[in-house]
């Protein structure tokens, strides 16, 4: 949302700036019987202004950077996957509350497995989070849910109880929301 205001900020100065020049610039009449020679190029007059150096303002029509749909991407592919593997284990190890059974083989093979896939999906979601270019709008829910992932994964790890997973995770849940909705906002899909 911030990138979305600086660039409607620095649009609408561009367009003050080139409406307030078309109104102060004077206005040329030709007369195509009136033959007037070029002047020669010289040193500007010392009480004329350089011209000012244009704005960095992309057109409207100009295609967006590729770094906020790349990260967008890639931050989707790590939501799919840690998904899919967290989920056996949550799976596997709900419905005892708080207690969870780690030396059941299921939990424990899922558990091994969920830790590996958050591992390998908190890596790719810093990477998308530090994409060069991107939005911190976008960027930080990213790496939070990065650093909620390794919490997790360390919750697996040394066998924490349900509660603190369910925090853990549901608290991932809202930041993956907010990261999808920022790249929404800005034009991409996570």
């Amino acid at each position: 949302m911030k990138s979305s205001l600086r660039y409607g900020q620095t649009l609408t100065a561009a367009l003050l700036v080139s409406g307030s020049a078309l109104f102060a610039a004077p206005v040329a009449f030709a007369d195509p019987d009136t033959q007037q020679p070029v002047p020669a190029p010289g040193p500007a007059p010392a009480n004329v202004a350089a011209p000012a150096a244009p704005l960095d303002v992309p057109p409207p029509d100009a295609a967006p950077s590729s770094a906020i749909p790349d990260a967008c991407k890639q931050f989707g592919g790590a939501l799919d996957y840690a998904a899919s593997y967290y989920e056996d284990f949550a799976y596997d190890s709900a419905g005892s509350g708080n207690s969870v059974n780690y030396q059941d083989p299921n939990v424990a093979n899922s558990n091994v497995i969920g830790r590996t896939a958050l591992r390998e999906a908190a890596s790719a979601a810093m990477s998308a989070a530090s994409t060069p270019g991107l939005p911190e709008d976008i960027s930080a829910p990213m790496r939070s849910w990065s650093l909620r992932a390794a919490k997790l994964l360390l919750i697996m790890g040394i066998r924490g109880g349900g509660d603190s997973l369910n925090t853990t995770a549901s608290d991932m849940n809202t930041d993956a929301k907010n990261a999808q909705m920022a790249c929404a906002m800005n034009g991409a899909r996570a």
